[in-house]
């Protein structure tokens, strides 16, 4: 990011709306995500406004004069292109993937299916749907085609909420229990086949040239794998930032992480989820469309270190959307007549 993706002297300020919570799992990290962006765009000279994502929200967005909205709401309804298809209706430009894009990487097992076209490294997987076949019955067919390590997710969450993680020797019984529980959270179970390796994720900044910022290492020395717990709770895990991955390595991470934000049409931010092996290729697991941005996350920790403080990162999104304004309204057509 450049200066001239921020405010500077004589520049124009503006008025941004910052959508957080809903009804979502992860309202409240979206909540104190939105007080971090808040902060910095004060601290940039923008005049700022938080909203809740709630049945309000449209006619506040109407008529508070916004210049720009900047979402930073995770999960069902704020990030699955709910929110993004309210703000194409008042037509009223934001920070962040669009309708489609946000959509496509919230539903994990459609995504998969794109990143599999780009040629993307991902692990194989099945999908279960509550209602259709049995818990058991599921994990019969689980164990069947993909093995005994797997790792049993929501399809459409984040935060690592309702992830369970078998990494051998899985009865039928602990997998069917882990898509039951995937069940309570989602309509959709995604299984997938156990990727041991490094937990590593990598920020794309879909502004500046290169597009991504330096992986990170994420260390959970206190849990089986980075929960919710991990993620949120001070000192709960350890961020190694750079990742100690060699410079190739470092790279072939970096370039994967631009490519699936591509797949996807993502723009402006994106976070991309991989788990590292000791030998071969990263396994590519998710796109994060609006990543965490409070005091313990991942992507605002990177940019630091990549040398874009906090009020310079959110400034920048907000001047882009700015700039690149509302969707394309094209003029209605006449019916033709006889």
């Amino acid at each position: 990011m450049t200066s001239a993706d921020t405010p500077s002297r004589g520049q124009r300020r503006y008025s941004v709306a910052v959508v957080q919570g809903g009804p979502a799992s992860e309202a409240e990290v979206s909540r104190a995500s939105a007080a971090s962006v808040a902060r910095g765009l004060e601290e940039a000279g923008h005049r700022v406004v938080r909203l809740e994502l709630d049945a309000h929200l449209a006619d506040s967005l109407r008529t508070g004069g916004f210049d720009v909205v900047f979402p930073v709401a995770h999960g069902a309804v704020g990030e699955d292109g709910s929110l993004q298809g309210l703000l194409e209706v008042l037509d009223l430009p934001y920070v962040g993937s669009g309708v489609l894009a946000s959509a496509l990487a919230m539903d994990k097992r459609t995504a998969k299916v794109l990143f599999a076209d780009a040629g993307l490294p991902i692990a194989r997987s099945i999908h279960a749907r509550r209602g259709t076949r049995s818990a058991a019955v599921e994990a019969e067919r689980a164990l069947r085609e993909l093995g005994d390590a797997l790792v049993v997710k929501p399809c459409s969450n984040g935060s690592a909420i309702g992830v369970a993680r078998l990494t051998g020797g899985a009865s039928a019984a602990d997998v069917a229990k882990a898509i039951s529980a995937a069940w309570e959270v989602d309509e959709v179970a995604l299984v997938e086949v156990f990727a041991p390796g490094r937990e590593v994720t990598c920020g794309v900044i879909d502004m500046r040239d290169p597009a991504w910022l330096p992986p990170t290492e994420i260390r959970a020395p206190k849990d089986a794998f980075y929960t919710y717990q991990a993620r949120y709770a001070p000192g709960r895990s350890e961020h190694l930032c750079p990742a100690p991955l060699g410079d190739a390595l470092t790279r072939r991470v970096q370039e994967i992480a631009v490519a699936a934000h591509r797949a996807l049409g993502c723009r402006d931010l994106s976070r991309v989820d991989f788990v590292v092996p000791a030998e071969g290729e990263p396994t590519l697991l998710e796109v994060n469309t609006m990543p965490g941005f409070t005091e313990t996350s991942l992507y605002p920790e990177a940019a630091a270190i990549a040398g874009i403080p906090m009020p310079e990162l959110c400034s920048g999104f907000v001047h882009a959307a700015v700039l690149r304004g509302s969707s394309r309204r094209n003029i209605p057509l006449p019916l033709p007549r006889a």
